[in-house]
């Protein structure tokens, strides 16, 4: 009996890219990535080449108001566009990106940084437990991939990670192994629960949404990836990831007061209110 042909990519760094299963039949959900962008020129192409189309119906890509052609490349390319008349924010990306996905039927939103730092041809990993309807939210883990190191992360980066996913667990009562992972997918239902357009245009945006959807009851998982740091791929330095960090632990607080009852916080009341 024959098996059926699976797509492998190449070997990077000794290891073998991960295979590309065969999309179940008869999928209705429509599926769209979304790539939140900002001078993604040298390394859009590359990103793109990785996606398993077949697995994607739809890929958007809002430009942050970038001073390189990632605009025009992403046109070229046929991806559908929107563009910011100024940069707002990494938070005020996603923002648009999942608004814009909302608006076209999407059912599962996979965000894709378009720098190439995280690998996209885990998709179907990560789709897969949305398309069962087992969880609301998926996540890739550098710590559950084994080789945060490996790849480049900064050792004091790695080092905060922990810290704050340490924190996080302990407030949220919940356990996961990172939350700051760039590589996620969130379903229909998440984001039309969740009041995402209120949160922070910031980094923080990523952690705040996490709190909502905790509230809310949000069932998230995670699988193991990798990741790579090259010089073309963004990176927030020391002084801007120290803000980010205290960011966070106002949101814990501000999670704590409104789960007791003591303040009410109107980003963790729901959009179906």
């Amino acid at each position: 009996m024959k098996r059926r042909p699976t797509t492998a990519g190449v070997k990077k760094k000794g290891r073998a890219a991960p295979v590309v299963p065969v999309p179940p039949r008869g999928r209705k959900e429509k599926i769209i990535v979304v790539m939140p962008a900002y001078n993604a020129e040298k390394t859009l192409e590359r990103t793109l080449r990785d996606i398993p189309r077949e697995w994607v119906d739809d890929i958007i890509l809002t430009d942050d108001c970038s001073w390189d052609g990632t605009v025009a490349l992403a046109r070229r390319l046929g991806l559908k566009v929107f563009v910011h008349d100024r940069n707002r924010g990494y938070g005020a990306n996603q923002k648009t990106c999942y608004s814009q996905a909302l608006k076209m039927g999407g059912n599962i939103m996979i965000m894709v940084h378009p720098d190439h730092q995280y690998d996209p041809r885990v998709i179907p990993q990560l789709v897969r437990p949305l398309i069962s309807g087992e969880c609301d939210a998926v996540f890739g883990s550098r710590m559950l991939g084994g080789h945060p190191l490996e790849g480049g992360m900064p050792k004091w980066k790695y080092l905060a990670n922990i810290f704050l996913t340490a924190l996080e667990n302990a407030v949220f009562y919940m356990y996961l192994t990172e939350y700051h992972s760039g590589l996620r997918a969130y379903s229909r239902r998440f984001l039309e629960t969740v009041n995402f357009p209120v949160l922070s245009d910031d980094f923080v945006f990523d952690s705040e949404i996490i709190a909502q959807g905790v509230i809310h009851g949000m069932r998230i998982r995670e699988i193991p990836i990798e990741t790579r740091y090259f010089p073309e791929a963004s990176q927030i330095g020391f002084a801007r990831s120290a803000v980010y960090g205290l960011s966070i632990l106002k949101t814990l607080v501000k999670f704590k007061l409104h789960k007791k009852g003591l303040l009410r916080f109107r980003m963790f009341n729901s959009r179906r209110a």
